[in-house]
């Protein structure tokens, strides 16, 4: 009985650590899109100095929420600390997003059109199982560990096309950033990349070529669109458009 009521102990233990986790990284979270809404709007414009302890009093929060904070403000490309340990806001080049994804989106298309038709089981299998994950972690809140495996599940869809394999994954680490800014500051699109990714899954299942192709082109500029409505909304990310219509030409 002693056993049974120490087990049970630590389960309720365990389950409020777990809560306290989950709270701590709400707060991070909140705290991150509250210093990143001050970058993108010219609050803080890029090269001004951003310091921990003066943004934590301003927002009433404690130093660990903040650090988590820049933790993820730093992976997004939005800050970089400089030699002597200062942190400045960084400035993000639209041109840049726009050339990566450009790339991504008629590479990735060609590799997931070759994939995609000699698709085994076994790569269908993997594919749940990525998938499955992406969603646990997405309910847990886990960006960091989300982030690896959404890696791993676009690397499945082309790592049968070993030609494009390593331009495609070199490019997909450039994206990373700008993944991460449509991720953190549209959480509302991650249901929709979510059904993308579970539309692909189900044209590799039926090794359906058009389906495929036409989920990953718009998955991808669904995301360069998403990211420069925020860095840039003056402007269009012209040529992920224009790679998006030539491989989806209307009428």
């Amino acid at each position: 009985m002693d056993t049974l009521r120490t087990m049970s102990e630590q389960s309720v233990v365990d389950e409020v650590a777990a809560d306290d986790v989950r709270s701590g990284r709400r707060l991070a979270l909140d705290v991150h899109a509250a210093v990143r809404a001050m970058i993108l709007s010219g609050e803080l414009p890029a090269g001004a100095p951003i310091l921990q302890a003066a943004l934590a009093r301003r927002l009433g929060v404690s130093r660990t929420p903040m650090r988590e904070a820049f933790r993820l403000l730093q992976e997004e490309g939005l800050i970089e600390n400089k030699p002597d340990q200062r942190a400045v806001v960084r400035a993000i080049d639209p041109g840049e997003l726009d050339a990566v994804y450009t790339s991504r989106v008629m590479l990735e298309a060609v590799a997931v059109s070759i994939s995609v038709r000699s698709a085994t089981p076994e790569l269908v299998a993997r594919l749940d199982e990525a998938l499955a994950l992406m969603r646990r972690l997405a309910t847990e809140d886990d960006i960091e560990r989300w982030q690896q495996a959404h890696r791993a599940f676009h690397q499945l869809t082309t790592e049968g096309v070993p030609t494009l394999h390593d331009s495609i994954c070199a490019l997909g680490e450039r994206a990373e950033r700008f993944l991460r800014l449509a991720q953190l500051g549209h959480p509302g699109a991650s249901s929709r990349w979510d059904t993308d990714h579970e539309v692909l899954v189900r044209a590799f299942r039926l090794r359906d070529h058009d389906l495929a192709v036409r989920t990953i082109a718009q998955h991808l500029a669904r995301t360069a669109f998403t990211a420069m409505a925020d860095i840039a909304p003056e402007r269009d990310a012209t040529a992920t458009r224009a790679a998006l219509n030539l491989l989806l030409p209307r009428g």
